[in-house]
């Protein structure tokens, strides 16, 4: 999918952040409010289009944008998890301060917690007030085993997953176009090593996950509770590693709710009561 895109404001953000909007719509007003989403291995910003109509004029959806992928193709690939959340967190603390909250969806879940915790120590005047994680177990714990990077490996391992148009792999341009970005990726995952005692954020959580996502099954959910101060909320749906795709209006109703009245939302409880879900557990703030 071709996204509909601006940069984002200021010099350190427009490679790293990308404005969705939804095409021919008239100019967004000013932000009240912010989500900023992160992809998956081997995706970009346009993983997120799909939900810029489905927001309040008020929110403005941003998405990282890796390089070595769709307007940075020319750019060498991240391969560091230190790279990528430093870049991403750098970014995010060069904006406007505004209710923020943070979204990513398997690798990107990992980033959007090692942003959430840079952004805790050296920004906080950017820290989001919720942090969604999806379709991984935190870092901390095992996690599903990684393919091996050659091509074969790799493209076999997507087509399990279930992500969008795998039969783009099928063909030779963009095939030598993809895998560069998707080795990358998943060499920064076999190196991000889970870690014994990971840092823990005082922003709330919630862990989203599909209830037939072999990879991250709906029990791992629960670890990312472990990596929070603050209170702790799991949902599942109906789907596999890729549910998200196809449940944009549900999935973004449960995200600005966590904006409470920066997005006309009522906080917390607006993750906890949107239809739709399979299922979910929640833990107060201790």
């Amino acid at each position: 999918m071709t996204a509909h895109t601006t940069s984002a404001a200021g010099p350190d953000t427009s490679r790293w952040l990308k404005r969705l909007t939804v095409p021919g719509a008239p100019a967004p007003r000013p932000a009240r409010a912010r989500i900023v989403c992160l992809p998956h291995a081997g995706g970009g910003a346009s993983a997120y289009q799909g939900w810029a109509r489905h927001l309040p004029a008020a929110v403005e959806l941003l998405a990282v944008q890796y390089p070595g992928r769709q307007d940075r193709l020319a750019e060498p690939c991240s391969e560091t998890m230190e790279e990528s959340a430093g870049a991403a967190a750098a970014a995010l603390a060069a904006l406007p301060v505004l209710p923020t909250v943070v979204f990513g969806h398997s690798m990107g879940a990992l980033v959007a917690y090692e942003t959430t915790i840079r952004l805790g120590r050296l920004a906080p005047h950017a820290a989001p007030v919720h942090l969604f994680v999806s379709g991984t177990a935190a870092p901390h714990r095992d996690r599903e085993e990684l393919p091996a990077l050659d091509d074969a490996s790799l493209v076999a391992y997507t087509r399990r997953q279930g992500g969008a148009e795998p039969e783009v792999y099928e063909i030779p341009e963009l095939r030598e176009l993809l895998l560069p970005s998707l080795r990358a990726d998943f060499r920064l995952l076999t190196d991000y090593l889970p870690v014994k005692e990971p840092a823990r954020t005082s922003v709330p959580v919630t862990a989203f996950g599909g209830d037939r996502d072999t990879g991250c099954p709906p029990g791992a959910l629960a670890s990312w509770g472990e990596l929070t101060t603050a209170q702790f909320t799991s949902r599942v749906f109906t789907g596999g590693h890729f549910y998200l795709q196809g449940q944009e209006e549900q999935l973004t109703a449960l995200v600005t709710g966590a904006l409470g009245d920066g997005a006309g939302g009522d906080g917390v409880a607006g993750v906890a009561g949107v239809a739709g879900v399979a299922g979910g557990v929640s833990r107060p703030a201790p």
